[in-house]
């Protein structure tokens, strides 16, 4: 495609790196074993790989092999932690799960589908700034908990929760605690022993890696039962053949976060700064939504006073690829649901546009996208008046 626009929208999926696709290439051709197959050499060849790939999830997150079930993706992965963990429950006394206002819909959207099976959501608020109000977890965390979902960093707006506290919160309650991780792996450090979680998602097309796999961390003791019935891959978690090519592509993209997610995130802090210096230097009024510091890397979430984010990105789509809110709800029109549960009304959460650099975004890609986003606000604000 000529004339690419330039792109910064990796919250919604990052390139594939070359070597991950490297990686992957054999296990299309050459190297096509199921590895469920353990009577044959092409079967052993292909276990290994899965099994490889396991470890590399596993370091990724600070856990022990066993402990990783490969998943389709984070959809996947927080369906099966959570109906999971209800479909082995034994104490019918506890019928509350917890989660937050601005999690991904697939957590939402869950939880309040297991309200269909006598589970009680309790959907807590945040502040202003994208940060859930400890207290507020605190009076909510009684005896008819099960547990608790509290994403680590927001698809929308990037602001990064204290995972750390609220498990260490969960654990004292006796509540297990699953944290959407997909925005945060590849970004920042993750310890699911630090973070005391029971279960985590991730996702490989958020880390570049390919789209269609992920995986879900169970902490060894967890109750948890399938959802699925099948072949009883996967711990009996997650049935059906092992898509090899995508698995080990998703260790080879932990394999690469793991070594490089304090190069890429420094890089990515430092221009992500500089852009949204030189956009407030042009529109003083604009505004950054979520914390100012409790961020992830390279994800910014503004607003320019006047100009709706669909007009903002109409006038530059050409030119540069972002977004205005999370991919799965770009069908919609609507304001997104995460700057309103922030509190912002209708009009100002309509300005909201998600910009996202990644660990292939140069400087010189940032310096042009301030100067297209600044001649665009501006004209954008002349035809409001005009």
């Amino acid at each position: 495609m000529p004339n690419r626009p330039i792109y910064l929208d990796n919250q919604a999926t990052t390139p594939l790196d070359p070597r991950v696709f490297e990686a992957m290439l054999p296990f299309f051709s050459t190297r096509y074993g199921n590895p469920h197959s353990n009577g044959h050499g092409y079967g052993w060849d292909a276990f290994g790989e899965v099994e490889n790939a396991r470890a590399l999830i596993a370091g990724l997150v600070n856990a022990d092999d066993d402990e990783i079930v490969l998943t389709a993706g984070a959809t996947e992965s927080c369906n099966i932690a959570l109906q999971g963990v209800v479909n082995a429950n034994q104490h019918p006394q506890r019928h509350k799960v917890i989660t937050v206002a601005t999690e991904h819909s697939a957590v939402l959207e869950t939880v309040v589908h297991l309200g269909q099976r006598g589970i009680y959501p309790v959907v807590l608020p945040v502040n202003r700034d994208g940060l859930l109000d400890i207290n507020d977890l605190e009076r909510a965390l009684d005896d008819q908990v099960l547990m608790v979902s509290v994403m680590a960093a927001n698809n929308e707006i990037g602001v990064i929760q204290d995972v750390e506290q609220i498990g260490e919160m969960c654990r004292r309650a006796g509540v297990l605690f699953h944290s959407d991780a997909t925005q945060a792996a590849g970004r920042m450090a993750i310890d699911v022993d630090a973070w005391n979680v029971d279960l985590l998602s991730v996702s490989g097309h958020k880390m570049y890696g390919p789209k269609g796999i992920g995986a879900l961390y169970v902490r060894s003791g967890t109750p948890i039962a399938p959802i699925l019935a099948g072949g009883g891959q996967e711990r009996g978690l997650r049935p059906g053949t092992v898509p090899v090519p995508l698995v080990v592509g998703l260790g080879k993209a932990s394999e690469l976060a793991a070594c490089e997610w304090r190069s890429d995130a420094a890089r990515m802090s430092r221009c992500s700064r500089w852009l949204l210096s030189r956009l407030r230097d042009s529109r003083p009024d604009m505004r950054l939504f979520g914390h100012g510091h409790h961020r992830v890397a390279g994800s910014l979430s503004v607003g320019f006073p006047g100009v709706t984010g669909a007009t903002l990105l109409s006038a530059v789509s050409d030119r540069i690829a972002f977004s205005t809110g999370a991919a799965c709800s770009s069908v919609t029109s609507e304001p997104s649901r995460v700057l309103l549960a922030l509190g912002y009304g209708l009009e100002c959460a309509s300005t909201g546009i998600r910009i996202s650099l990644g660990r292939f975004t140069t400087e010189d890609e940032v310096a042009t996208v301030s100067d297209v986003l600044t001649e665009a606000v501006a004209m954008a604000g002349d035809w409001a008046e005009a």
